[in-house]
């Protein structure tokens, strides 16, 4: 039997019935628990996903995936939340906004002797916070409700995470496949907890994107091949963070001095004009990592590299793809003595054929003598934030 207390806010018992719980309440009480952990919006969806199954297929198959093997391996699972945790009838969508202080996007990635890592991972893994937030509210749930099946993911799981927000309310996804709010832009970590309970669902939003291309055209590498559609094999995220062997010749020099990550099609994005700073200590800047040149990274051996990364997002590319993907960043860099040193030292400590190919190309890239030029699609993007952005450039 399934009681209200006094305050008409609560269910408890250790066994539920869904017809004796007030779904719309236990909705909405699901809603301010979520936001008293930290997230800045939830939303419900069931679990219907048959209209993306052909576009992920035809994903797949342009092997769009690139070494990400987890994903043609799990097929049409990613689809279906049923199959990944059985009982499941609706996801609980929730954001988490990432975007830290003093963000400093146009004057890093103008500076091209200093590394610019993705502001997601400036700070505390996403996994483990967002996480922990979804296990708690998880477990209020079935303190109201007696026992339930329930189960947390963050971008852990073969699941379609974005269309489940979007079908949740949380946003639309745009033509850079990641989901926008019209409040607060892009700079939000989504999870989501998958329940057996049948809650009332939210309805999705109004896809913004109208005519603009601008992510498109800004991308360094030109990952997105068409609106909503982003080859990974191309994208500097993919490149830099997923990408196990050497990096395309072709791409090295669209990176710049991207060393982790990507922010580009975001940082075009208008909508991000509206996104507002974290209210999380964890995913504010760390020293360590923020504002550091190029060269002082370089020069980490692999227990500073571990002891700096700590708790942080980076630590699972492993030293060797650290010191290889800035190589690439110092091949970028402004031509000096102390640059063509470090590599060349480098070079003759390392027995990673793996780094010592980048190394090379770097070398190769100063020994032209030609100065190094950001290019005109940087140029564009950092004068885009200065002007779109001026409190975070």
């Amino acid at each position: 039997m399934v009681e209200k207390n006094t305050t008409g806010d609560q269910l408890a018992n250790d066994q539920f019935d869904t017809k004796q719980i007030d779904l719309n309440l236990l909705s909405e009480n699901i809603k301010l628990w979520g936001k008293a952990l930290g997230f800045q919006q939830v939303g419900i969806s069931d679990i219907d996903l048959k209209q993306h199954e052909e576009k992920l297929q035809q994903w797949l198959d342009n092997q769009y995936h690139g070494e990400m093997d987890y994903m043609e391996k799990h097929g049409m699972k990613r689809a279906r939340p049923a199959e990944l945790h059985p009982g499941t009838l609706r996801v609980i969508s929730v954001r988490m906004d990432y975007l830290p202080d003093n963000a400093q996007f146009a004057r890093t990635l103008k500076n091209k002797d200093n590394a610019y890592i993705s502001r997601y991972a400036l700070g505390r893994d996403y996994h483990k916070v967002v996480r922990k937030r979804l296990k708690q509210l998880g477990q209020k749930i079935e303190q109201q409700v007696g026992k339930l099946g329930y189960r947390p993911f963050v971008d852990s799981a073969p699941v379609l995470e974005r269309p489940l927000a979007e079908k949740a309310g949380l946003g639309w996804t745009g033509k850079h496949s990641l989901l926008i709010d019209a409040k607060n832009g892009s700079w939000f970590f989504i999870g989501e907890l998958m329940i057996d309970l049948p809650l009332p669902v939210d309805k999705p939003v109004e896809d913004k994107c109208g005519q603009c291309v601008a992510c498109l055209k800004i991308c360094p590498t030109q990952a997105i091949v068409a609106p909503y559609v982003v080859d990974g094999r191309r994208c500097i995220s993919y490149l830099t963070i997923e990408l196990q062997g050497p990096i395309p010749v072709e791409f090295r020099k669209a990176i710049g001095n991207r060393i982790y990550g990507c922010d580009d099609c975001q940082l075009i994005c208008p909508w991000n004009r509206f996104a507002n700073t974290t209210q999380e200590q964890d995913y504010q800047a760390r020293h360590q990592l923020e504002k550091q040149p190029l060269l002082a990274l370089f020069s980490w051996n692999e227990a500073e590299f571990l002891s700096n990364t700590e708790g942080s997002p980076i630590r699972r590319i492993g030293y060797e793809r650290w010191l290889r993907n800035i190589a690439v960043a110092l091949g970028n860099a402004a031509t000096s003595e102390a640059v063509v040193e470090a590599l060349n030292k480098k070079l003759q400590e390392s027995d990673s054929e793996l780094l010592n190919e980048h190394i090379r190309w770097a070398l190769a890239e100063h020994a032209l003598q030609i100065p190094i030029k950001t290019d005109r699609l940087n140029n564009r993007l950092i004068k885009a934030i200065e002007k779109g952005l001026p409190r975070d450039a």
